[in-house]
């Protein structure tokens, strides 16, 4: 894989499935869109129709990513597999790569994944209080 080798990443090198339902994923998702100047990453909003070529309550539970021709990895080591294809997070994904930053990674992942519904509730409210106009 190019990104290996420090070249710049080929457009499409890598899809990430997301939970475009999920405040926190999208604002997680429009920052990495941001920093993907070259479209090396191909995100799939899993709550549009046709979104999942897979089980869809499992692609909804956890972040996913796919290298092209590469294995699905999910979790922490989906966030890797993103920083590894944009150029201004390589050196956090190098940082990242090891096996026991992953296993601490993965662990923080979960504890996420744990409260991520009451967080979920917590931006929903503000945003809506933000649309309403309130402070």
């Amino acid at each position: 894989m190019s990104t290996m080798s420090g070249s710049d990443p080929r457009p499409g090198e890598l899809t990430v499935w997301y939970d475009g339902d999920c405040p926190i994923c999208t604002a997680e998702i429009g920052l990495m869109r941001r920093l993907d100047s070259s479209s090396a990453i191909a995100f799939v909003d899993l709550s549009l129709a046709g979104g999942c070529p897979t089980d869809r309550a499992a692609r909804l539970a956890r972040l996913h990513a796919q290298p092209r021709g590469g294995a699905m990895v999910s979790g922490a080591a989906a966030f890797v597999a993103m920083w590894r294809v944009l150029p201004g997070l390589r050196p956090l994904a190098a940082l990242a790569s090891p096996p026991p930053v992953q296993w601490l990674l993965e662990r923080a992942y979960l504890v996420f994944l744990k409260v991520r519904p009451s967080l979920q509730a917590i931006a929903r409210w503000l945003i809506a209080r933000q649309q309403a106009g309130r402070p």
